[in-house]
């Protein structure tokens, strides 16, 4: 069986907007944007709807995914490619 790298994740942290700073492991930091998720997934409404929540982003422990609660989160991979590379 083919041995799979998982892209993990070192630092996250929560901006204005509805906007996540996420820096990996390889060093690449991108900035993801959560508007269009909670337009598009009623899940991710919370985030907006539920004062202060946003701010609570974490890295859950296998630093493959960032998550708020039970419901929401965004697997490494995503972020990485659907995220917008910043120095």
């Amino acid at each position: 069986m083919e041995k799979v790298d998982f892209i993990k994740i070192k630092e996250v942290a929560p901006k204005d907007n509805y906007i996540i700073y996420v820096e990996f492991d390889d060093g690449k930091k991108v900035l993801y944007d959560l508007k269009n998720d909670i337009r598009n997934i009623s899940a991710f409404q919370d985030l907006k709807n539920i004062t202060g929540l946003f701010k609570l982003v974490k890295i859950d422990s296998s630093r493959t995914s960032v998550f708020w609660n039970d419901i929401i989160d965004l697997p490494s991979d995503w972020i990485y490619k659907a995220g917008t590379e910043i120095n």
